[in-house]
């Protein structure tokens, strides 16, 4: 199964990149990974929020291909412990799912065309965050999880 993460505008914080880097190194290691970027809209300004989401889950559509297992990392989606993050990506695995895109949304979340996509939708937390800082907790769950599948020490409970 290839993993896909796919987000909208660059990671723009040095180091921040730097972590997305590392932890996608390692996770390749155990499945073949890529990070996607949509550019930025330009002039959002004169844009309504639903305008914006309209224009990006164009450029989304795009990306997608037949078959996708879509998942979007929504604040509204269901919540899991690692541990049981790796038990569901396991099965998705099992099941035979060749492509999952996991896709952050822009600053205003999903266009309903989007959600209509989804296969399923995750939240990471209650809380919100930045979408840099987003990228960067979920490759280094997607990492996490592949450890614990595999038994090694990275994991601690």
């Amino acid at each position: 199964m290839k993993l896909l993460l796919l987000v909208i505008g660059k990671t723009t914080d040095s180091h921040v990149k730097a972590l997305i880097d590392d932890y996608s190194s390692r996770l390749s290691h155990y499945v073949p990974f890529a990070i996607e970027v949509i550019p930025e809209l330009r002039s959002t300004k004169a844009l309504t929020a639903e305008q914006q989401k309209a224009t990006e889950a164009e450029l989304i559509r795009k990306q997608l291909q037949s078959g996708d297992h879509i998942v979007l990392l929504d604040e509204h989606g269901s919540e899991r412990r690692s541990v049981e993050f790796a038990s569901w990506l396991q099965k998705r695995m099992n099941a035979g799912t060749r492509r999952m895109v996991f896709i952050v949304g822009g600053p205003y979340g999903f266009d309903p065309s989007i959600h209509s996509l989804a296969n399923e939708e995750i939240s990471l937390s209650q809380m919100t965050f930045s979408h840099q800082l987003i990228r960067l907790l979920f490759v280094e769950q997607l990492y996490r999880a592949q450890t614990i599948l595999r038994g090694e020490p990275y994991h601690h409970e």
